[in-house]
């Protein structure tokens, strides 16, 4: 006999209206470096930057907080981009010869860039016999000219069209040919053979009227548009790779691809002019490779530049990648780690100056982008306020903390600049500066902390829409590694030539992999941190503002307390350097433990106020008191039949063979027990479903899903016992009167450890621990019925809410936790969520996930959700990430779902793995390599783009143009409909772009907890997020009411207008 369980009917109004003042999901910000970038652009005008990628992306940047993505509707590669000047349009052409025109459009008091217009030029093989026009092959590159109302187009085929760009449409009967040019060519140099491709076009700065072309074969016409003739020609030889014109008009330099490059005077000499006036092989004479690039910059000084890629020694250093900037006798190598996308110069482009006056360098890698001062002598680079690649290294784990003191800002901020001087002089400056950024200042500062493949935490400002780096802890040099002698050997046997100079900090290669942090935790109150790596090693930090010689006390747990049968057969512990070591002024080791078997560290916590540092591994966890620098507690946590957790991740494949024959003897199992019970099942199943036809329920009740069954895991699985969570908490672990500090700790096995701790109250107001060490004794032990792996813990005092962050109680800085009614404690594990009460721990309250939506818990964080309506209400819930990519958020402690959002895709696993939540309702998670995509649940802390952009519109911008359907994709790939945030008049909400979260409310009294998933599988199957009717028509009514307002504006206002983007 099925049962009913009968709800009430509908839903609470109320309680409804109360969430959509709570709950908003919204992806805000793509923070880091664009994945794989494929273009860059550059408006002098207003000072904007463009890059493309390959996936399509069209990302603009200004000054910090100005920026702004649009993703073409076909995930083709972007290859070249170009800004019409001061109109805030911007030309992309695609791989597949589409033209695509963007531009920052108005709506409702809010701006974004959306794609106004496409072209797909037609292909037509062979000749068109109707026109005698060329076949329209592959564009190769794209010139604009009149002030961007024209464009050029070089083909595959030779020839150049014209386009009008306001409306995208080919000009009949301006094509130019290669025959036509042919013309003019004297016969010796025609010898039957074709010009080839069109490699480049350049603009006269002065005369628009005059186009040069450059051809593959390596002739260079100058071609007068008006007449229809060419001016100048010259005949070339070797094949080209680009062409410079310098602004006067009087000179060209052309590159080629054996590494060379010619300089051609334009005023002197007949036409055609067959020989350069200087040709030269820069880094000749032996074989070099294409210079692929090449720009020519004049000065007043006379002392003009050349910046050019490539060139290299072919047989020497043909792998590097390189950009040489070349000043009278002074030649600088720039040697890069990544391979050279495109570069640029921040010049005068003004008609009426008479030199270039180059001030900076921006060169675009594959892997970042790099600014260099050449106004400041040594041309040093500038640090950049935003697209740092945070990918340097890579990304192994990462936290956020909220609400940082200003004090611990200030001290963090002046170790990071302590680290990175800058010089004095004042040119030294981010030349990208357009826009301005109308987010209130953050009253709050966030900090984003990522630990890295290289031994280093690096510490980034998270207030804002811009992530900005902060500082970068290293923890290589407090240990002896193997590639020490290899680098020095590798420096002496350096040759200063070519004089090469290393640029950039993205480096892809570790020293060490047992360097690898896998674990940071930071108090905030007392600037002291723990960073857990790879080999087991844990460092316990503190800031300090001055630089510091001390030595570092080590001190070893074993984990295993010599339990027998088990031999670790990974890596080994990293050696410790002994001695006093030179400490810079930032964060400064005071204690190392180190783990035995030295495995990764899969959980850890901090606690400053009773100074102690807990830390887990696949083999059990231990408890360490820093000030007394002495263990406390070690438990192994290893079943008998956890052979593979002493293999380490080095040796996973030895056991590849075992884990196959298990798999296929629990198939085996399943097969043969299902035979038996195949039988009895179905005429049971068929009985149930005849007396469920027979009855007739009622129809206006809601009945609860059927849950799924959960079978019980195995107690023998491999890693049973990886240590998953740990968390400090005062509460009442022994009896319902007495209250003191206890441990927990929740494993793979979906055992928790509750230990009670004997802290010495004289520890909390000194540095140093009394000669009474500090005790625990186990207290409870609770074993969850299906063994699943347990994510979280956290205790809840008597009115429900979580305990404080230490310190906060102590110093009033949170509402003191209420310590009269009984506490719960909260067990979050991969398939549901239970609360028990303490001390009893007998179950209160619970919510199966798996059960009711068939994912497993991935991720999970208590945080605080602030009301847009009240000022003073807040709920404090909980939420999870799934290992299908949906976030839920449920309350405390009643545990009732309250929202959830389709939020990544669940094929990707590392987004789903990296993901953080605040503690006021937001979260990052990769959405590559080099970039943290920022989402918001809460309804009032968001932080996304709020900015204005003065852009001067031609006369003709409000042509009619063709009505394009609402592009429904962002940049990340996840569909949905974004919009720019709006208040209820229509106005822009700055409230909602403060850029962090907001003070703390009487109910923001809570310690987060999240928790990575190390060694979970997620079973990847076919999902995407869904796009609602509502969202639909709000967005195509708001480009409705955009159009009608963009044409009742006057055609001949060209008037600079501010506008703001969302």
């Amino acid at each position: 006999m099925m049962k009913f369980r009968f709800r009430r009917q509908g839903a609470d109004p109320q309680r409804e209206k109360l969430k959509q003042e709570l709950f908003a999901f919204h992806k805000t910000v793509e923070h880091g470096f664009p994945n794989q970038p494929s273009a860059l652009a550059f408006d002098p005008e207003l000072r904007i930057m463009a890059i493309g990628t390959r996936s399509g992306a069209v990302k603009i940047y200004g000054a910090p907080g100005v920026e702004f993505t649009g993703l073409h509707r076909d995930a083709a590669t972007v290859t070249q981009m170009h800004f019409l000047p001061g109109q805030g349009r911007l030309l992309t052409l695609l791989d597949d010869s589409s033209l695509h025109l963007w531009e920052v459009v108005h709506h409702n008091g809010c701006a974004h860039l959306e794609e106004a217009l496409h072209h797909q030029p037609p292909s037509r093989p062979g000749f068109d016999g109707a026109s005698g026009l060329p076949s329209l092959a592959r564009i190769t590159v794209v010139l604009l000219v009149a002030a961007g109302d024209l464009a050029a187009l070089g083909t595959e085929g030779g020839s150049v069209f014209f386009l009008d760009v306001p409306t995208l449409t080919l000009l009949e009967g301006q094509t130019l040919g290669p025959d036509e040019v042919l013309r003019s060519v004297p016969d010796d140099y025609r010898c039957g053979k074709a010009l080839g491709p069109v490699e480049s076009l350049q603009g006269h700065l002065r005369d628009p009227t005059k186009i040069l072309i450059g051809y593959s074969r390596g002739l260079l016409v100058i071609w007068n548009r008006a007449a229809r003739c060419a001016d100048r020609i010259f005949l070339g030889n070797q094949q080209l790779e680009s062409v410079c014109w310098e602004r006067s008009g009087r000179t060209l330099v052309s590159s080629h691809s054996d590494g060379s490059y010619a300089v051609w005077a334009t005023d002197t000499g007949d036409s055609p002019t067959t020989q350069p006036t200087v040709a030269t092989t820069p880094y000749g004479p032996f074989p070099c490779k294409a210079i692929s690039k090449i720009l020519w910059r004049n000065c007043a000084s006379g002392e003009h530049f050349i910046v050019f890629s490539g060139g290299m020694p072919r047989a020497s250093y043909g792998d590097r990648h390189c950009v040489s900037v070349l000043q009278a006798e002074t030649l600088v190598t720039l040697d890069f780690t990544s391979r050279v996308i495109d570069f640029f110069t921040v010049h005068s482009t003004r008609p009426e100056d008479e030199f270039d006056e180059p001030q900076a360098l921006a060169v675009l890698l594959e892997e970042e982008l790099v600014v260099l001062d050449l106004q400041t002598p040594g041309w040093p680079a500038v640090p950049a306020p935003y697209l740092a690649p945070l990918h340097s290294s890579a990304i192994t784990c990462s936290a956020h903390v909220a609400n940082v003191p200003a004090k611990l800002w200030a001290r963090i901020v002046s170790a990071g600049e302590q680290q990175n001087p800058q010089p004095a002089s004042g040119a030294s400056s981010w030349p990208i500066t357009g826009g301005r950024n109308l987010a209130q200042e953050p009253t709050q500062r966030g900090l984003l902390l990522t630990g890295h493949e290289d031994g280093t935490v690096r510490f980034w400002d998270a207030s804002g829409v811009a992530l900005r780096p902060l500082y970068k802890l290293s923890t290589a040099g407090l240990f002896q590694t193997d590639c020490e002698h290899a680098d020095s050997l590798a420096q002496a046997a350096e040759d200063d030539w070519p004089p090469f100079r290393k640029v950039g900090c993205f480096d892809p290669y570790s020293d060490d992999p047992r360097l690898g942090v896998q674990k940071v935790a930071l108090c905030k109150y007392t600037a002291q941190m723990v960073v857990a790596g790879t080999a087991g090693q844990v460092l316990v930090l503190e800031l300090s503002d001055e630089p510091s010689d001390q030595a570092v006390g080590v001190a070893s747990v074993d984990l295993l307390q010599d339990r027998e049968g088990f031999t670790w057969k990974g890596h080994e512990r990293l050696s410790p350097r002994t001695g006093p070591l030179p400490w810079p002024a930032g964060f400064q080791p005071r204690a190392l433990v180190q783990c035995l078997p030295p495995a990764a560290v899969t959980a850890v916590t901090l606690h400053a106020e009773w100074g102690l540092v807990a830390f887990g591994t696949s083999h059990g966890f231990g408890l360490f008191d820093y000030l007394r620098r002495s263990p406390v507690l070690a438990r192994c946590t290893l079943h008998p039949n956890d052979s593979l957790a002493m293999e380490g991740p080095l040796s996973r494949v030895k056991s590849l063979k075992k884990s196959l024959r298990q798999s296929f003897r629990r198939i085996r199992k399943s097969r043969v027990s299902g035979k038996k019970r195949l039988t009895a099942a179905s005429s049971k199943l068929q009985e149930a479903n005849a007396q469920l036809a027979e009855q007739a329920g009622p129809h206006d009740v809601e009945v609860t899903p059927v849950q799924r069954r959960i079978e019980p895991r195995s107690a023998d699985d491999s890693l049973s016992g990886v240590v998953r969570c740990l968390y400090f908490a005062d509460t009442f672990l022994r009896d319902a009167a007495h209250h003191g500090p206890t441990m927990w700790a929740g494993t793979n096995s979906g055992s928790v450890f509750a230990y009670a701790l004997e802290v010495p109250a004289a520890a909390a107001n000194s540095d140093r621990r009394p000669e009474r060490a500090v005790e625990a004794v186990l207290g409870k032990e609770v074993q969850l019925m299906h063994r699943a792996p347990v994510v979280a813990v956290a205790v809840l005092d008597g009115r429900g809410r979580p305990l404080p962050e230490p310190y906060e109680a102590s110093r009033d800085l949170a509402q003191a936790p209420d310590m009269q009614g009984g506490h719960a404690v909260l067990i979050a594990s991969e398939e549901q969520f239970k609360v028990f009460t303490l001390p009893k721990v007998s179950a209160k309250t619970k919510f199966k996930l798996t059960a009711h939506e068939g994912c497993r818990v991935r991720k999970v964080a208590l945080a605080t959700f602030a009301s847009v309506a009240c000022e003073d209400y807040a709920e404090t819930c909980l939420a999870c990430l799934t290992n299908l990519g949906d976030v839920h958020v449920f309350s405390v402690p009643g545990l009732r779902p309250q929202v959830h959002y389709a939020c990544i895709r669940k094929e990707d696993i590392s987004g789903i793995a990296s993901c953080v939540f605040t503690r006021h309702g937001q979260g990052f998670y990769l959405i590559s390599p080099s970039e943290f995509e920022r989402f918001s649940l809460s309804a009032r802390n968001i932080t996304e783009p709020l900015c204005s952009l003065d852009i001067s519109w031609p006369r003709d911008a409000m042509r009619a143009r063709p009505q394009e359907s609402p592009k429904l994709s962002q940049a990340n790939g996840t569909p949905g409909v974004v919009l720019g945030p709006q208040s209820r008049s229509g106005s822009p909400d700055p409230t909602r772009s403060e850029g962090t979260d907001t003070p703390e409310l009487p109910e923001a009294t809570l310690s987060p907890t999240s928790v990575d998933s190390a060694t979970s599988a997620d079973t990847t199957l076919d999902t995407t997020g869904d796009v609602t009717v509502e969202d639909v028509k709000d967005f195509l009514g708001s480009s409705e009411e955009s159009e009608k307002n963009l044409r009742n504006l006057s055609e001949d206002e060209a008037r600079a207008c501010p506008i703001l983007i969302g």
